[in-house]
């Protein structure tokens, strides 16, 4: 069913937001992967699926993300991998392009739902024994013990209390310094902190730095190479990287700025938390540069497909196909709440982080209703890559466009309540049965 906006004429829709064209025919735009398995193994029906897609394709409808890839495993099983739209050509401003088809295998830059990735490598090298979270960063990174900073641990700066979400640069273009980490690097370690350890306050950017150069410093190889090495190669995550290169770049899914023309105001709220303006922010990640560089905390690149089977390890207790990357123990610790929910400083919402992931909540949450053991991440703006162990998914939704307001949330929370609905919860003891077959009890 539509919106009463979605029934106003495109025409006159796009004088007053930027939206991407939609064309009656959602099938001619759609393609379905061939590793779909039938959903009656996996405790669901064919029109559970039916009803969930149709939800994406809801979403679509409203045009403000131009392609949409949605992936979903439920028992382990590939229910859903589907894409919708064009990868590039019929976005805002580009539909004199040819227009180039959205498939399950195209690359989508994840943002900040990189974190969620980047986090990981920490866990593993504590698992280890190489470091502990409870030690200070500055124990093996002297240098960022500057300014009132020498007692903030690994631990905070995952959870975003470490008290330098941002960092001062009057008169300096943020999305330059992001291609120069080594600069970015010194002027976070120049910062003071802003009361550590007392409240969250969303590290957009800048804790993804300082875990790179935690890694390398621990582990003696560069961020990236060890994350493909130890993650992403053993889990078979072929399409996942940080940055993209050579025939990649070529593939990888454009960004469109989106939803209603409310330009101030959109970019007062995402300077607060990026430290940069939407239009801004979409050029700058349509920018092969944007790509050549690594970007811990916002440059990751994947199909939903691989970001499904990344957290279907963590639900597995951290095993994919026999292939054992963590402990159990290790993804317990690394999804564990840190606090209850309060007011982000940052985003200004409230929001409960693990060292690492944002949970989900009841009886509403970030990945829709009753979600309460759900962890996962989000990524600018309507990027969402979760597990939800009470239902036994991972579950992906990778988009294109990038907006703060459109006509579009009712749409999405609509594709979230149909996922929680139609993919119903584990009785408790089949939950603890799961939990005791994957060592996470």
């Amino acid at each position: 069913m539509l919106t009463p906006f979605q029934l106003v004429p495109q025409p006159l829709r796009r004088r007053v937001l930027d939206s991407a064209r939609v064309p009656g025919d959602l099938a001619a735009v759609t393609t379905i992967a061939g590793n779909e398995q039938a959903p009656g193994p996996a405790g669901m029906t064919r029109e559970n699926v039916a009803a969930i897609w149709s939800a994406v394709e809801h979403l679509y409808a409203t045009g403000m993300h131009p392609a949409i890839s949605f992936a979903l495993r439920r028992r382990g099983r590939v229910i859903l991998n589907r894409a919708i739209g064009h990868a590039r050509g019929n976005g805002p401003g580009d539909e004199s392009e040819k227009p180039v088809p959205m498939t399950p295998d195209t690359p989508v830059c994840l943002f900040s739902a990189s974190k969620a990735l980047a986090a990981m490598p920490v866990h593993l090298l504590s698992e280890r024994k190489e470091l502990s979270l409870l030690d200070p960063v500055s124990h093996y990174l002297p240098e960022f013990g500057r300014n009132g900073k020498r007692d903030i641990t690994i631990y905070q700066l995952l959870c975003h209390k470490a008290g330098v979400p941002t960092i001062p640069v009057d008169g300096v273009d943020v999305g330059e310094l992001l291609l120069d980490r080594k600069e970015i690097y010194r002027l976070i370690c120049a910062t003071a902190p802003d009361r550590p350890g007392r409240h969250h306050a969303y590290h957009a950017l800048t804790a993804g730095f300082v875990v790179a150069a935690l890694i390398e410093k621990v582990a003696g190889r560069n961020f990236r190479r060890f994350f493909l090495e130890q993650i992403g190669k053993p889990l078979g995550l072929d399409s996942l990287d940080f940055g993209a290169r050579g025939t990649v770049l070529k593939r990888v899914a454009r960004n469109y700025v989106a939803g209603f023309r409310l330009h101030a105001a959109q970019d007062q709220y995402l300077k607060r938390a990026i430290g940069t303006g939407l239009r801004h922010a979409v050029e700058l990640s349509n920018d092969p540069r944007y790509y050549s560089a690594v970007i811990p905390a916002g440059n990751a690149v994947a199909t939903a497909e691989d970001c499904s089977r990344f957290f279907q390890c963590l639900l597995d207790g951290g095993t994919l196909e026999r292939t054992r990357v963590f402990a159990p123990l290790t993804v317990r610790r690394a999804v564990a709440e840190v606090g209850k929910p309060e007011i982000d400083r940052s985003l200004l919402v409230p929001l409960r982080y693990s060292a690492g992931m944002m949970l989900g909540d009841s009886p509403f949450g970030l990945y829709g209703p009753e979600t309460p053991r759900a962890f996962g991440h989000l990524g600018f703006a309507n990027i969402m890559v979760w597990a939800d162990p009470m239902r036994d998914i991972s579950v992906a939704l990778l988009t294109t466009g990038k907006l703060v307001v459109g006509p579009h949330l009712a749409a999405l929370w609509r594709l979230l309540a149909a996922v929680s609905r139609h993919c119903k919860p584990l009785t408790e003891r089949q939950q603890e049965s799961r939990l005791r077959a994957v060592g996470m009890c």
